[in-house]
């Protein structure tokens, strides 16, 4: 089903970004009435592959919305998703100044990228890569789709958590109960069961939307210094 609404400008994104701000404290409320929940789920984010396709040539936009590029009217197809979390350091401390970046497929399993396959059907209205520094609270924010099976994969987004320009974590994260995650050979490198649910993540209705809302906080193996 295609959820992308007609019109998508960035103003509503801020708007709609306050929304899911509220979404997302709502679940870290419940997380936390509940004994030992948080201490249960700090499991260190396992490192994977960057694979083959982070940008060969980076977009002139580079911002947290890859639904709209630049000042177009235009969307991109897919189920857009508000996609958030915070990043987190081996204590459970939010992480100050760390660049988040996500790349993925389009709607159609095409990267931002001159070798992808299916490129003739890419689409133009995808960023494909977004960017968001964190505050001092570790969270960070993107609005994307809901990522797409292609031939070899589960749906999936990459993640890079760099400081200092220096890449500290490039990790994968995934649809949570997705069938084809069990083929997935990327995913099968994991062995740790604790860390292969660590990069599982619901992707859930907003409350009177056809929007999504998908949560991930990602646990750096290191406390970065002061």
């Amino acid at each position: 089903m295609n959820n992308t609404p007609k019109n998508f400008s960035r103003r509503s994104f801020l708007v709609s970004s306050m929304a899911v701000g509220a979404v997302s404290a709502l679940v870290a409320a419940e997380a936390d009435a509940r004994p030992g929940a948080f201490a249960q789920k700090l499991v260190q984010t396992p490192a994977q592959t960057e694979g083959p396709f982070y940008p060969d040539k980076l977009p002139l936009d580079t911002d947290n919305d890859l639904i709209v590029i630049n000042d177009g009217i235009t969307p991109a197809v897919g189920a857009i998703t508000y996609l958030s979390g915070r990043i987190l350091d081996s204590h459970g401390s939010p992480v100050r100044g760390a660049l988040v970046e996500i790349w993925q497929a389009d709607n159609n399993g095409a990267y931002l990228h001159s070798g992808t396959d299916n490129k003739d059907k890419r689409d133009s209205h995808f960023q494909g890569f977004g960017r968001f520094l964190t505050g001092s609270n570790g969270e960070y924010l993107f609005r994307t789709i809901r990522p797409v099976q292609y031939p070899g994969r589960s749906p999936h987004i990459h993640f890079a958590i760099k400081m200092k320009n220096e890449k500290k974590l490039v990790t994968q994260c995934y649809i949570k109960g997705h069938p084809a995650n069990a083929g997935d050979q990327v995913l099968k490198g994991i062995k740790d069961p604790k860390a292969l649910e660590s990069v599982m993540v619901n992707f859930v209705p907003m409350p009177g939307s056809d929007l999504l809302a998908a949560r991930w906080d990602v646990v750096l193996g290191f406390t970065p210094a002061a």
